[in-house]
């Protein structure tokens, strides 16, 4: 599935010709070189690599410099791979932008949510918290987390506090509601994870995408 790789810019709204503000969010995607295509011949699988992002040459180690001086490409930041579809070929020194993408569609975006640190379990999962009156001494506390004598330890699994965002989160099936060409920009309607100047992926639905 065809993917471009952007970066979050932030959120706003557009009116839609019906008048309808539609809140979207707006990412700088690509354009994105492709630094290698694979087969099941050399790899073992198929698959396009594609680059975005211009490096500088001291920030990139010298085997990512033999990767790209071997394809005749200029140095990336940063990679990603998608598998192509049947009947779609790519070349290495390929450009992608956002102008391959029809306005429309349905679209997964997947990035790194916000990181919100330790958090506790109310925050985290929801939890109810305890009554407040009486001198319960349990407002936000966790509660019972096993039996004492049997089994004498706390099963795997269980809600507790604990670290809470910065983990990759996909958001399936948003639209592209607008894409401008001169200014790389593709319009996705609703949020997308991540914080602004976030590096997020785009592709197409894997799922639901109308047929």
């Amino acid at each position: 599935m065809k993917t471009i790789l952007g970066k979050k810019i932030g959120m706003t709204q557009i009116f839609a010709e019906t008048g309808e503000v539609i809140p979207v969010t707006v990412i700088e995607a690509g354009p994105e070189t492709v630094t290698q295509v694979k087969t099941v011949e050399t790899d073992g699988y198929d698959a396009v690599q594609v680059g975005f992002s211009e490096a500088k040459p001291q920030r990139v180690n010298k085997p990512m410099k033999g990767h790209f001086d071997k394809n005749g490409v200029t140095y990336k930041k940063h990679l990603a791979e998608f598998r192509p579809e049947e009947g779609e070929t790519y070349e290495v020194g390929q450009t992608i932008t956002v102008a391959d993408f029809e306005v429309g569609s349905k679209m997964d975006v997947t990035g790194v949510s916000k990181g919100k640190g330790t958090q506790g379990n109310i925050k985290r999962h929801g939890h109810h918290r305890g009554p407040m009156t009486h001198g319960s001494k349990h407002k936000r506390l966790h509660g019972a987390l096993a039996a004492g004598t049997y089994p004498s330890r706390v099963f795997k699994g269980n809600k507790s506090p604990g670290r809470m965002g910065r983990e990759t989160v996909t958001v399936q099936n948003v639209v592209l509601v607008k894409t401008d060409a001169d200014r790389n920009l593709m319009l996705i309607k609703g949020a997308v994870p991540g914080g602004k100047g976030s590096l997020v992926k785009v592709r197409y639905a894997v799922k639901g995408q109308d047929k």
